[in-house]
């Protein structure tokens, strides 16, 4: 911890590897229900937040809301995300008067280790609506006197992740679809090693950090789809270049159809998403994994779940 920065009160860690009772935030969206999985399989107990559990985030923006779940709570798991918005459900509400509120109510009730699931790009070069709201609260947090943890994903790939299927159908197409090169540069994680990260995050003596959660390496976005292809048993295929002035006008005309469709989303890919890996293999103890061909494996953007 910052030695300039005041402790956090409140009743402190439970012993590192014990188990913990958890807050999860999302806990039904793609990425909370693998980090579900993850906290059951270490033993720790999981309280989730989420609209099927009852609990709608656009109602939850204030610390008051929030203090009655977090009673009992050794750590806050931060999972809910968004790429649209829709019924009700905008950036604003999600991402950051919902997430605000319950940092300012976890120093309150003295519920020390946060941790915050943004997305890389949430940073100074941020320009979608998207990335600049996971912004807004990763800042909050950082502000607060926590054992906080901000965890900026790339894409992070799962088979049953709602992207996941929709770039395995393309990468399954007799020619694979891409926006205008195709060499846009990406650097997909396995949801497995955004689990393993978030569980090391409960158990790291030193917080404070902010971890970009990477693959190992960079990748074109059509290396991307051919390893798609290759983790369907399928051999390579041709491309079929789409101009990016169609995709454009395609998104303005189809854009409620797929969230990959719309206009952020292509302006966000053509500006790419890499970061280095080092930090966090240095922080997980191993290089973060591979996609392995012929797995079955999918990909998906970092979305967690406001529902």
């Amino acid at each position: 911890m910052d030695a300039s920065l005041p402790a956090p009160a409140g009743h402190g860690l439970p012993q590192r590897g014990s188990p913990q009772r958890v807050l999860l935030v999302g806990a039904s969206g793609f990425l909370g229900r693998h980090i579900a999985a993850a906290l059951a399989s270490q033993s720790h107990a999981v309280a989730p937040v989420s609209r099927r559990h009852g609990l709608d985030l656009a109602r939850l923006d204030s610390p008051e809301a929030w203090q009655p779940l977090l009673v009992g709570i050794d750590a806050v798991i931060n999972a809910a995300g968004i790429l649209v918005e829709q019924q009700g459900q905008t950036f604003e509400a999600v991402h950051v008067r919902a997430p605000q509120a319950l940092f300012d109510a976890c120093a309150r009730a003295g519920v020390q280790r946060v941790v915050q699931i943004s997305a890389l790009g949430a940073d100074g070069s941020a320009f979608s609506a998207y990335h600049l709201s996971k912004r807004a609260a990763d800042d909050a947090l950082r502000r607060l006197p926590l054992d906080w943890f901000v965890l900026r994903p790339s894409l992070v790939h799962g088979a049953d992740g709602h992207s996941a299927r929709i770039l395995m159908r393309c990468a399954r197409l007799p020619w694979i679809p891409v926006l205008g090169t195709g060499r846009q540069r990406i650097q997909p994680v396995l949801v497995e090693d955004l689990c393993a990260t978030v569980l090391a995050c409960l158990r790291a003596p030193q917080a404070r950090q902010t971890l970009d959660v990477v693959g190992p390496e960079p990748l074109t976005f059509a290396e991307w789809l051919q390893r798609l292809r290759a983790a369907q048993g399928r051999a390579p295929a041709r491309l079929l270049h789409i101009p990016t002035a169609w995709a454009y006008a395609a998104a303005a005309v189809a854009g409620g159809l797929s969230p990959l469709l719309r206009r952020d989303n292509l302006r966000m890919l053509e500006a790419g998403n890499v970061a280095d890996a080092k930090p966090l293999a240095q922080f997980l103890g191993r290089l973060p994994a591979t996609l392995a061909p012929a797995s079955g494996a999918g990909a998906a953007h970092a979305e967690g779940a406001a529902s």
